[in-house]
């Protein structure tokens, strides 16, 4: 029996790869779900229209009930916990603090009491420039500088966990660049394979940033890019190991391979049967310091727990993404 066997909890079910992760819970045969997010304004309540699952709580209300054990919720076996502030651009540091650090240490706390599998997502944001190295078997985690507020809300928790010794028994993710359906929501936050689709349709041509680098040519800054369908598979592996032989510990999951800006560019023209427009415009000052130029995942920690579906290769992920959801407008499970 594995810990997808029973009820899951998903935080942050609406967003992007919440959803997408109930999805492929539902592709299993898994519906026993309580979803919980932050609804707001914004459009992505519509990510949960294809999906079946047994009840929504609005975060804020199911936080309030963690906090008084409320035998309310019942008991899950396992919690996705998915929810967070996911903007790097976000400055309000209490917020982040709150929202990212404080929460997740509640409700890590609240599933290790009642022996439900905590698996979170951390973020490849903790590594900041990568001079430390993007190593997940690096228990050094202080030496890790990130270089922006949320990769350092994010980072807070990692040391807690580790500090709490609650990292044998739970699983954080490092999500690298992850990109696919269910992200429309994401406003600036949304991969560029969404924002360039949207450019060529009324422009017929993309923008990138110039490199502020000179040892980086324009567009050839690398980004470790990831599927969304694979970022979840990744994901269920770690709540799919038999009860009593329990993975724990930090995760990257990324493709394990750097690609530039200019291949993903490249690869969304051609699945669009179009040829390469493509300009370079300045960065803006604000995000110059920030930026990280290179980042590519080491999996060996992820397949020596097991992991050995093989990776959707990068142009055929952009097809995929194009073809089988932009084009049509579609969401998963529709």
């Amino acid at each position: 029996m594995s810990a997808l066997d029973g009820r899951s909890l998903v935080t942050g079910g609406a967003g992007f790869i919440g959803s997408a992760l109930v999805w492929a819970l539902n592709q299993r045969g898994h519906h026993d779900i309580v979803v919980t997010d932050f609804l707001g304004a914004d459009e992505k309540w519509k990510n949960l229209t294809p999906l079946k699952f047994a009840d929504y709580l609005e975060a804020d209300v199911f936080r309030g009930a963690v906090r008084q054990n409320s035998a309310a919720l019942g008991q899950f076996t396992t919690v996705f916990h998915l929810g967070a502030c996911s903007a790097t651009t976000e400055r309000n540091a209490a917020y982040l603090v709150d929202n990212n650090y404080s929460y997740t240490k509640e409700l890590a706390a609240w599933s290790l009491a009642q022996g439900a599998r905590f698996i979170y997502a951390s973020s490849a944001a903790t590594y900041g420039d990568g001079a430390q190295g993007m190593d997940d078997k690096n228990e050094n985690l202080h030496a890790l500088r990130p270089l922006n507020m949320y990769g350092y809300s994010k980072h807070l928790f990692d040391l807690h966990a580790q500090r709490e010794g609650w990292l044998s028994q739970i699983v954080g993710v490092k999500y690298f660049n992850v990109f696919g359906p269910n992200e429309d929501h994401k406003g600036d936050m949304r991969s560029l394979v969404n924002k360039a689709y949207q450019q060529i349709l009324t422009t017929g041509r993309v923008q990138l940033f110039k490199s502020h680098r000179p040892d980086y040519r324009d567009g050839e800054q690398q980004r470790d890019f990831l599927y969304v369908k694979d970022a979840v598979e990744m994901t269920l592996h770690f709540a799919s190991h038999p009860r009593g032989r329990t993975v724990g510990g930090l995760f990257n999951l990324g493709s394990g391979e750097a690609n530039t800006w200019l291949t993903l560019t490249r690869a969304i023209f051609a699945a669009l049967n179009q040829t390469p427009q493509i300009d370079f415009i300045d960065m803006p000052e604000v995000l110059r310091g920030k930026y990280q130029y290179f980042t590519q995942a080491d999996v060996g920690k992820l397949r020596a727990s097991g992991y050995e579906r093989p990776l959707t290769a990068l142009d055929a992920a952009v097809r995929d993404y194009v073809q089988g959801y932009l084009v049509p407008s579609r969401k998963l499970g529709d």
